[in-house]
């Protein structure tokens, strides 16, 4: 009843809008852009009625020159084709900001997974006192990372953040104005982002969006499950950053980069509180209170803009002056603008965000080798010797004597004492190693440290090996085994209070083993780690490298963690969100409010209500192990066929990743001309899938394990298992949300290719399995039918952008068959790139 109301409120408050708006759209004087919002549907119900009778995308847009318009030259029809690009990419917009103005009118404050809907859910079930118990030392955190999934130029941004405003009050005149605004603003970045680009456009996010938000959060928990007794820990939601501290793979990444981030974002918090003291001010205007927030205000002042120190204690100090002074002589008025205040500077410290250093595994062990070489002039000893030494070595190595990623490296560890003492410890304790699947791999960051000179005790760095691979995650209980046993490691997690922060990646353990096999594996992971970590007295902490979308761990996430069982340690949720999911999922202050709730309920919710459906019997356990191999050998099988990577090379934008200009990184590790698939990196990977609008590291494998098992009789085994298991039934759902976003009839002209039909088939074939296998386990009539909200959004989207797609691959298709002007096929592929990356943005 509720979907249908929900459904029914969608239809009024975002399709009907974007119908109105958009015929507002079509008549707006653009630059050389006339006529195309008449164009446009034609273009759409060609493509429609084209795929469906199996036209190939050349045959479409020819039919739509030849039909529509009395173009002949190539130039010309390129032309329009750009003007075409350029208008779908604003009409995205409209939408993605009529959706986002819609949002607080879709949720409500009782919603599942709300604290209002936890509170009253506790109430209810007496469990209050449990719930208390559980809040006081959980934590959600959430990391913001620069990984190259959606990149407005920031005046595109604000643009987006206005028209939401303007819809949100149905303002005409300032929507249609806005409209012309963004016809004329470019949508491009005419070069490629910086490391500080993208630091600060996210840290704009921080300033306008999560200040408030989490302020406002944190003071709702307090007063929702606060009494006499009960304290909140400010620590409850926080902030990580990776832009300008993550270096894999990316080399414009460098110690100097890191240090200006860091400063950036103590900067970015020192405003902040400026700002809000600026509000406070105007309220306390009380005799003694006023001076004391002067002062206050103008040694704030002085930090931003004259480099005077001032530490989190200091302004806390005279919030408390000002607060003391208020009760006893002003009758506490307006005492709770203060105390809000004081809240936030605990929350936020100097440092608004911890900045996270991240590299590689194999970096690493070059700097140890070229060090160790230096030090005791030969390069001969085993790993393990290298490290050791080093650790025992007792003096500091010279990081000047050294070149290029050695050097750097040594002076990134170097400065993190210096970051430490100017944006406090909260402002960066972290060191992450990708690529890890050995004891060297943690114990060389600790040589590091070592020959930096730092003394043991000196070391107030968490050190987190990320288990991404297949190998990896096979891997990861024997090295954190012989990691807890280790004298010099386990006396370093005394001193960090016997704490393990462990990362998990869902994106390459997807790329490497398929979806069923990754996540499961993942799974198994955690219950092994946990479970060993216990026996050693640890408290561990799982970060989750998540995605967007459901094939890089993305998906529902809310359920994702509420389907966790007891065998998990459930002490902190932590994932990182990246691209469109920020401005999707966290990018206003509606949105990010009601998703950092979601999370923080799902964790709560796991140690408060237990339910069977969370634990795994030992029946359903078999049974997903047996769905996972089959899958992870169909999957395999696939990776292993030898037009896999061409058919990526030849046929799918993976090539035009690196020509966006929408991260600063490089779209492949690696320098060699010959694409190897160990080397492509998993946004460009599950990205190329999605323009072509197959998805299939989203299900691949999946249907046809569930298929096996009805050949076998089995089906009502699974049945039972998707009934049972919350965990198996999430990533049923996340799958056929994938699903849902593939569109076969684009690529139906490859069928006939004679390098790569077969290999197409071979999808295809997969894709129809799945489908029908999940339709006939769930019961469904059809995919996402269990989200309708989600489900229309998709769909208004894929009409949006299906013109788009035609677009791509009719210039895929001239490249190929090597037409016309090279160059100008090129670009439009690129640029329909760009525009399709944002329009999938409601892929978590």
């Amino acid at each position: 009843m509720i979907h249908d109301q929900r459904a029914e409120k969608f239809r009024q408050i975002v399709e009907n809008k974007f119908q109105i708006y958009n015929s507002l759209f079509m008549s707006l004087p653009y630059d050389k852009m006339t006529n195309i919002g008449m164009l446009l549907p034609f273009l759409y119900e060609e493509s429609r009625n084209g795929y469906e009778e199996g036209k190939t995308p050349e045959e479409i847009i020819e039919e739509f020159f030849k039909n529509h318009t009395d173009l002949q030259k190539e130039e010309q029809k390129v032309e329009l084709l750009f003007k075409i690009i350029q208008y779908i990419e604003r009409q995205v917009v409209l939408f993605d900001s009529i959706e986002d103005a819609a949002f607080p009118s879709l949720h409500s404050e009782s919603d599942n997974g709300t604290v209002t809907n936890l509170f009253e859910r506790s109430y209810q079930d007496h469990k209050l006192e449990k719930v208390r118990e559980k809040l006081k030392d959980f934590t959600v955190k959430v990391v913001f990372t620069a990984h190259p999934t959606q990149f407005y130029p920031s005046s595109v941004q604000r643009i987006i953040q206005d028209l939401r405003g303007a819809i949100t009050s149905d303002s005409v005149t300032q929507i249609d104005m806005l409209l012309q605004q963004l016809g004329k603003t470019p949508f491009v970045n005419k070069e490629k982002p910086t490391p500080i680009d993208e630091a600060l456009s996210i840290i704009s996010y921080l300033r306008y969006v999560y200040y408030d938000t989490i302020g406002e959060l944190f003071t709702k928990i307090k007063k929702t499950f606060g009494n006499g007794h009960f304290h909140l820990h400010e620590d409850i939601i926080q902030l990580g950053f990776w832009p300008g501290g993550d270096r894999d793979g990316n080399p414009f990444v460098t110690a100097d980069v890191t240090k200006r981030v860091a400063e950036e974002l103590r900067s970015a918090i020192l405003k902040s509180y400026y700002s809000h003291l600026k509000f406070i001010r105007r309220r306390l205007s009380f005799r003694g209170v006023s001076e004391v927030l002067t002062q206050l205000s103008d040694e704030l002042y002085s930090a931003i803009f004259n480099g005077k120190m001032i530490t989190a204690d200091d302004i806390l100090k005279k919030a408390e002056e000002a607060e003391k002074i208020l009760v006893n002589e002003h009758n506490s008025l307006f005492l709770d603008l203060l105390v809000n205040f004081r809240d936030r500077v605990k929350i936020f410290g100097t440092h608004f965000a911890t900045l996270d250093v991240r590299q590689d595994s194999r970096i690493h062990q070059k700097v140890i080798d070229d060090v160790f070489a230096k030090v005791y002039g030969n390069a001969e000893a085993g790993e393990e010797e290298k490290f050791n030494k080093l650790i025992q070595l007792g003096n500091k190595v010279d990081a000047d004597q050294f070149e290029d990623i050695v050097k750097d490296t040594l002076l990134t560890v170097c400065q993190i004492s210096e970051i430490q003492d100017l944006n406090g410890q909260r402002g960066m304790n972290r060191y992450i190693i990708s690529n890890s699947d050995a004891v060297k791999d943690v114990m060389n960051v600790y040589a590091f440290f070592k020959i930096c000179g730092y003394k043991d005790e000196e070391i107030k760095m968490d050190i987190v090996p990320l288990f991404e691979t297949m190998e990896g995650l096979a891997n990861a209980e024997n090295v954190m085994s012989e990691l807890y046993r280790n004298p010099v490691y386990k006396k370093h997690l005394e001193r960090r209070g016997n704490q393990q922060t462990i990362m998990l990646g869902f994106s390459d353990g997807t790329k490497d083993g398929g979806y069923l096999k990754a996540n499961w594996e993942i799974y198994k992971a955690k219950e092994v780690l946990t479970k060993l970590s216990v026996q050693n007295g640890i408290k561990v902490v799982f970060f989750d490298g998540r995605g967007g979308p459901p094939a890089r761990g993305g998906g529902k996430t809310h359920d994702f963690y509420a389907s966790q069982g007891n065998t998990i340690a459930n002490n902190k949720i932590e994932l990182t969100i990246q691209g469109q999911t920020i401005t999707s999922i966290f990018g206003n202050k509606e949105q990010a409010k009601y998703n950092f709730e979601q999370l923080l309920t799902a964790g709560v919710e796991n140690d408060v209500f237990k339910n069977s459906k969370k634990d795994l019997t030992e029946k359903e356990r078999k049974l997903i192990i047996e769905l996972a191999e089959i899958s992870y050998k169909k999957y395999s099988d696939l990776k292993a066929h030898p037009m896999f990577v061409p058919y990526l090379q030849e046929m799918s934008t993976l090539e035009y990743y690196g020509k966006t200009n929408i991260g600063s990184r490089p779209s492949k590790r690696g320098n060699g001309s010959e694409l190897k698939f160990e080397d492509l990196r998993a946004i460009p990977f599950v990205g190329s899938w999605s323009q072509l609008k197959q998805n299939v590291p989203g299900f691949f494998g999946f249907g046809f394990a569930m298929q096996q098992m009805k050949e076998k009789g089995r089906l009502d085994e699974v049945k039972e298992l998707y009934k049972g298991s919350d965990f198996f039934k999430t990533l049923v759902l996340n799958s056929m949300m994938s699903m849902n976003k593939s569109y076969f009839p684009l690529t139906y002209y490859i069928k006939n290719n004679p390098k790569f039909g077969a290999f197409w088939n071979v999808l295809y074939d997969e894709y129809v399995l799945s489908r029908d296998i999940m339709l006939e386990l769930t019961g469904f009539k059809m995919l996402q039918e269990e989200d309708p909200l989600s489900r229309k959004s998709v769909k208004i989207r894929e009409k949006i952008v299906l013109p788009l797609l035609s677009i791509q691959q009719y210039a895929l298709m001239k490249i190929q068959k090597g037409e016309g002007n090279r160059e100008a096929y090129e670009k439009l592929v690129t640029r329909s790139l760009f525009g399709n990356i944002n329009a999938s943005r409601n892929s978590a």
